[in-house]
Parts: structure tokens; sequence; C-alpha cells
């Protein structure tokens, strides 16, 4: 029997993806390398569980969750969390920052001081800046400050963030630009919390991290994992939880690029993909649904989508 592997999560770790398993071992994940597996035949997607524990009964959960949680899992694994708002006495210092996903796309979110920018770079933040550092419910403050006095929201989908990684400015200068100007007001802003210290305006880019500058636009996303399907691609660019490879195109010789979110690897026992598919020749391809975003041009091969 082939051996199997179950995934717990793509890990932003010094800048790098890398992809965590089951057991504690990692795969570092290079850009230009294929990205090749295959889901066992006949098998069920399981609740991933909560906080280290696996679910007490085993849960089955569909294939497009990208929580891989069942309900009651869910909520314990919010029960302590402060991205949930349901943490109030965390004495680490945090900041609040503005994080710019594609044209249109700012939010406004906290993360403690000492993770750094990793916690951008896991939401696929193109560009941000800090805003300001000081107490948690200071930086909570902050937050539904922007989101009442300037309407910047504190989340944004990820399938609309990854829908517009095709259409990206050029220059550093216009990915910053929102983001600069939202900086501005909001440090002006008279209701400002007290203990919570202004930072000046710096915008951190990200298209060197994700290795999205250069690379075809995606046509499409991985809407669900399913048993026996498989998927073998050259990774061209990761950003967030988001793997984007590049498969068999339309045309003989051709390539087209497609995400696959990794969330939705979680619970699925996994193998390594055998034959033309999985090797390291070929184009590559995938078996699973594919989603065509609305923006995607020309043809695609129905075979493969």
């Amino acid at each position: 029997m082939a051996q199997t592997w179950k995934c717990s999560g793509l890990r932003w770790v010094s800048g790098r993806p890398v992809l965590a398993w089951d057991g504690g071992r990692r795969s570092e994940l290079v850009r230009g390398k294929r990205v090749a597996f295959g889901v066992v035949e006949g098998g069920e997607r399981v609740c991933a569980g909560a906080r280290g524990n696996p679910c007490p009964v085993r849960a089955v959960v569909p294939g497009r969750s990208t929580g891989g949680r069942c309900d009651t899992c869910g909520r314990l694994d919010r029960a302590h969390s402060v991205a949930a708002d349901t943490v109030a006495d965390d004495p680490r210092p945090y900041h609040v920052y503005l994080a710019w996903f594609g044209p249109g796309m700012v939010k406004v979110g906290i993360t403690a001081v000492e993770r750094g920018s990793a916690r951008l770079l896991e939401q696929g933040a193109v560009c941000f800046s800090w805003l300001g550092a000081g107490p948690l419910m200071a930086a909570r403050r902050a937050e539904e400050l922007l989101r009442a006095a300037l309407g910047v929201p504190d989340r944004i989908p990820y399938g609309a963030k990854r829908a517009v990684r095709s259409a990206l400015p050029e220059a550093e200068g216009e990915r910053a630009a929102e983001i600069a100007e939202l900086h501005a007001r909001a440090v002006r802003l008279p209701q400002w919390p007290e203990s919570l210290a202004r930072e000046p305006f710096r915008a951190v880019d990200h298209i060197g991290a994700f290795g999205l500058g250069g690379v075809p636009g995606a046509v499409g996303e991985v809407s669900e994992l399913a048993a026996g399907g498989r998927v073998s691609g050259e990774l061209v660019a990761a950003a967030g939880p988001d793997l984007h490879l590049a498969v068999a195109g339309a045309g003989a010789g051709t390539r087209a690029v497609v995400v696959l979110d990794t969330r939705l690897m979680a619970g699925w026992e996994l193998v390594a993909a055998t034959g033309e598919a999985g090797g390291t020749e070929g184009a590559g391809e995938v078996t699973f649904p594919v989603r065509r975003f609305k923006a995607a041009a020309g043809p695609l091969q129905d075979g493969l989508f």
C-alpha cells in the first residue's frame, strides 16, 4: 500500500512557503519545481480537529470547506482566538496594519508585534504598512475606528483576493497608493486611541516574496478536492495559502495557471502522484473541479477542467 500523508496547512517560515504535514514533517515549496499529489481512491475528508486535538467523532466534512472542520471543532478552534475576537487579556503588544490585495481591496487588521510580517504573508497581502502599535484592546479600538470613520473593512474573502492577482499594477508605487492615502487619513483621526503609538508610513511589497512578478495570470481556481483525483503542475507563485500551478493548456504545448488553496488539502489522505501526471516530465494536469475566474480570457481545455 502506498504511503499516505495528511496536510496540516501552508506556513510562511522566514518569508518562504512551507507545507506542513501531520507528524511534524515539512516540505519547502520552491518555485520552478513540480507539485504533484493525488487523493486516495474511495477516501473521505475527515475533520482536522481543533487546537492540536483530533476530532472525537472523525466527522466527514465537505470538499469545498476551506476550514476543514466540523461545526463543533470549528467552534472550539475559535474559542480562544485573537482573530475571532474571543481574547481580550493578551498582554503582548500588537501592530495595527493596512493591507492591500488589489485595486479597491484594502483592509485593516492586527497582529502580534513578535510575529512580524508573517500574518500579512499568510493572508496574501500584496503590500502593507504598519499603522500603529500598542496594547491589544487599543489595537482593537483602532480597527473599529477605521471601519466606522473611513469604511475600511477588516476582512476580504480569499476568493476575491486571488481573482485580481492577474491584473495587479506593475509599478510598486501604484500598488502602495491606496494604503498611503488611507494611512495619512487614519493617523489624523481625532479619536485615535491614546495608548496606541502611531507608526510612519512605510510600504512593504510582497510581489517578490510571492513570485508574482512576470508570471502568467491564473485562469481559475480548484474548487474542491475529491477521492481519486490528482494534481500535477509547476509551482510558479505562492501567495497566502494559495499555490499557483502551471498545468496543460487548451492547445498542444500550451500551459495555463490555476490556483490551489492548500486549505482544501486538510483532512484528505494524500499520496504521491504516479504516472506521467505525477512525474517530472509533461505539462501537468488537474483532475479536480476548477472554477474559472470571470475575467480570464481564452479557451480552456474541457477535459482538464
